[in-house]
Formats: structure tokens, C-alpha cells, sequence
């Protein structure tokens, strides 16, 4: 499955891919259902149709935790250079609004004691409204977002599941979502702050439609309980 950042090479010191101006075309209009990250999209879009895209090499790269990773070797191994070129390419000019920042796994970092602040941050948190998740797949594309996600919501929701069950399961997405949301520059019509600052502290909170709880540590030990709202 192809990831964000994918990008193609000729072994000639030619790369293609899909730069930011595109997939904002992509996003409003994509009659030739292109996948801004796939490979053959990217190939048939730049000219190279079936048996031409064998002449091309495949690459992926992963700019918030710097994973390089060798799709598939088609002709001379350019490897080394094609790494070198995408670690020093500037990210914004292929997603503007993307900001990069090391991806944190709240349960794997220690969390401080609990205290008034972090009291305050999950009942601001509480008191959010509805999710722009959807603002985001419109502007950004799954792609982008799963980058992100993929690195840490499974784990988390497995973690915090061990502990209290399936019926928290809406909540811990939300705060999942919500964090994706931070590595985007966009402007959204509530303010996810609170829920990042506890994730970056080592906090993920869930919710069972009574009790909030604070999730903290490997075995996502529930150091908090408070009723909601």
C-alpha cells in the first residue's frame, strides 16, 4: 500500500510526484480518479504508461519520522541519491499546511502527576465541540492523514480498550483524530489545543458517556476520573 510521501525516479536524476499545487487540483476535480500517492498515478500522470512505468523506480518517505523505505528497484539502483534529494526537500511545497514535528505515542512517554492544569485541559477538552475531521480528508487527502494516524491510533485504542472496555472507543478516536489534526496548519471551528497538550504530556483521555478518565503509562493506567458534563 502506497504512503505518503510517495515519489518515482528514472535513475537519471528525474523524480516525480505530486506537488501541492496538484493535489489541491486533485482534491476539487479527479476525473482520472489519480491517488496523489500512488505510484502509478504518479507514473501515468508524468507520461509513463503501462510497460514505461517498469522503467521507473519506487520510493517512499515519511517526513515526520523520517522513515526511507525502497518500493520496488525497476531499473538502476539509485537509492542513495533519491534519499539524499527527499530528506532535503522542502515539505511545504507539497503539502503547504503540513507541519513537522516528531509523532509522540502518549503511552510510551511518562506522564507528569496530575494537577489543576491538567484538570483544566481535559474539562476544556470536554467542552469541545463537534470534530472538523472531515476538513481535514478534504484538504489534505487520506494519504496524509494516515501517515499520522497510522502511527499511533491502533496502539492506543488497543491500550486503552484493556482497560475499560469498547465503550469508550468513540472518545479515544476523538482524541486520536484530534491530535492528527495538530500537524495541520488549517483553520478549524473549534480549538483542539487541550487535547494536544495533554497527548504530548502523556495523557489520553476517554470517555463512557459519564466519567471521563485519564489513560497514562504502558498499560494505560487510569491515573484520573471526573465526571462529564
Amino acid at each position: 500500500m502506497c504512503k505518503f510521501f510517495s515519489f518515482d525516479t528514472d535513475a537519471k536524476g528525474n523524480y516525480f510526484y505530486f506537488n501541492w499545487q496538484k493535489r489541491q487540483e486533485l482534491l476539487k476535480g479527479n476525473p482520472d480518479n489519480y491517488n496523489p500517492d500512488s505510484h502509478t498515478s504518479i507514473a501515468t500522470f508524468h507520461g509513463f504508461r503501462s510497460e514505461l512505468e517498469d522503467g521507473l523506480n519506487k520510493y517512499e518517505y515519511n517526513p515526520l519520522n523520517k522513515l526511507f523505505t525502497i518500493d520496488k528497484i525497476n531499473v538502476n539502483n539509485d537509492a542513495i541519491d533519491a534519499e539524499k534529494w527527499v530528506r532535503q526537500l522542502d515539505f511545504k511545497s507539497i503539502i503547504e499546511p503540513l507541519i513537522i514535528k516528531p509523532i509522540i505515542h502518549p503511552l510510551k512517554i511518562t506522564a507528569p502527576a496530575v494537577d489543576m492544569h491538567v484538570i483544566n485541559l481535559l474539562i476544556n477538552w470536554d467542552s469541545v465541540g463537534d470534530s472538523v475531521w472531515d476538513s481535514v480528508r478534504a484538504t489534505v487527502g487520506d494519504s496524509v492523514r494516515d501517515s499520522v494516524w497510522d502511527s499511533v491510533g491502533a496502539s492506543v485504542w488497543d491500550s486503552v480498550r484493556a482497560t475499560v472496555g469498547d465503550s469508550v472507543r468513540d472518545s479515544v478516536w476523538d482524541s486520536v483524530r484530534a491530535y492528527v489534526l495538530s500537524f495541520f496548519g488549517l483553520k478549524y471551528n473549534c480549538d483542539f489545543s487541550s487535547i494536544v497538550k495533554l497527548w504530548e504530556m502523556g495523557f489520553v483521555p476517554s470517555y463512557d458517556g459519564k466519567i471521563w478518565r485519564l489513560h497514562a503509562g504502558e498499560n494505560a493506567t487510569i491515573v484520573y476520573e471526573m465526571k462529564g458534563e
